[in-house]
């Protein structure tokens, strides 16, 4: 048997045990995502369903720290449609960019908060990567905030999220979602150079340079 021919077999199961609800959020989620390049108000309303019918799903197959998570994010599509609403005389939020310093207070605090729910995992659950599952979960609730405010560098804090999730599900045999999450770093990549476009001459020069 090729290569080819082991992929092609569990993808093709994969895909007849995938429910119509898994599908919708899956494609809702993509829109997601090319809504947000395109900085189109209407990604949270994607988002807002995806959400919701992820969090469905996931409390269906009894993952309920998943279902959890895609509240969350239903909670996130309000906030973050409610920040790129202009109001009034307010601006329009632009697209900004924050100094090195700030995410590493970041990734400090999340790696904070994941050391005890790695530990809570690995005790009290059969979690494959406590530590991995826990640090792409709170990276990714921060990683969203961001995309809320229109923060540049959350297209770089979602290429690793999404490069060591696709990792992780490799070795879980989850050839589906590897697939759709491989079609993320390709957007991913697209939302990085829209961004950039956006971004004041001067964070531009800098991010350019940088590069």
């Amino acid at each position: 048997m090729s290569t080819l021919e082991a992929l092609a077999r569990p993808l093709a199961a994969a895909w007849h045990q995938t429910g119509r609800t898994e599908l919708l959020a899956a494609v809702l989620a993509v829109a997601y995502l090319l809504l947000a390049i395109r900085q189109s108000i209407l990604c949270w309303l994607a988002a807002f369903v995806s959400s919701c019918l992820y969090a469905w799903v996931m409390a269906g197959a009894h993952l309920y720290m998943e279902a959890g998570l895609n509240v969350f994010y239903a909670a996130m599509a309000v906030y973050g449609f409610s920040q790129w609403r202009a109001r009034g005389t307010r601006a329009e939020l632009a697209v900004h960019r924050w100094p090195l310093r700030k995410h590493l207070t970041a990734l400090l605090l999340v790696m904070a908060l994941a050391a005890p729910c790695a530990l809570l995992l690995h005790r009290y659950t059969a979690a494959a990567s406590p530590f991995l599952d826990a640090m792409i979960t709170w990276s990714s609730v921060f990683a969203t905030w961001l995309v809320a405010r229109k923060v540049y560098e959350n297209w770089h804090w979602w290429l690793v999220i999404d490069s060591v999730s696709l990792c992780l599900y490799v070795t879980r045999r989850l050839y589906l979602t590897v697939l759709l999450f491989a079609l993320y770093l390709v957007l991913i990549v697209v939302g990085l150079r829209a961004w950039r476009a956006s971004l004041p001459p001067a964070a531009a020069r800098a991010e350019a340079h940088a590069r």
